[in-house]
């Protein structure tokens, strides 16, 4: 498995989470188990290969850092999404800026770039191309204003 599909497995999760009354630790304990990617790898290939341990511990970062830090990555999407209200943007664009902007606040290993270029690329695979341009107009804005390298 490659970190771009562990992080795609992270936005899944992400996205999931936001359904479950489960706490993070007991919702990830379920969802990242073999009996659960056994029963979705027929429908997604996404789940053919259990993660390993490097990128469990990065599933498990990713997904709890965006749980923990829901609030303050929800007010930046809100923020940069000029003329949308929060409530607008789709479930799945949302988790998939929520990781994104994580990455680039909270994982200092993960280019800036290659959390952008990942989120837009996911966006295209599960929503429509014009929410990818969105996903990128609104990581550029916040990467350009928010985060001083």
């Amino acid at each position: 498995m490659t970190r771009n599909t562990a992080r795609e497995i992270a936005v899944h999760l992400a996205y999931e989470l936001s359904f479950s009354d489960l706490s993070v630790a007991e919702f990830l304990d379920e969802h990242l188990s073999s009996e659960t990617f056994s029963t979705l790898a027929p429908e997604y290939s996404l789940y053919e290969e259990l993660p390993n341990e490097k990128q469990m511990i990065y599933i498990r970062r990713l997904v709890g850092g965006v749980s923990e830090h829901a609030a303050e990555l929800d007010a930046y999407i809100e923020k940069y999404a000029k003329g949308w209200r929060f409530e607008r943007i789709s479930l799945v664009a949302s988790a998939i800026m929520r990781v994104a902007m994580f990455e680039i606040l909270y994982m200092p290993d993960i280019p800036h770039g290659v959390a952008i270029n990942e989120a837009v690329t996911i966006a295209k695979k599960y929503d429509a191309p014009e929410v990818a341009k969105f996903v990128n107009g609104i990581l550029g804005s916040f990467l350009r204003e928010e985060v001083k390298e």
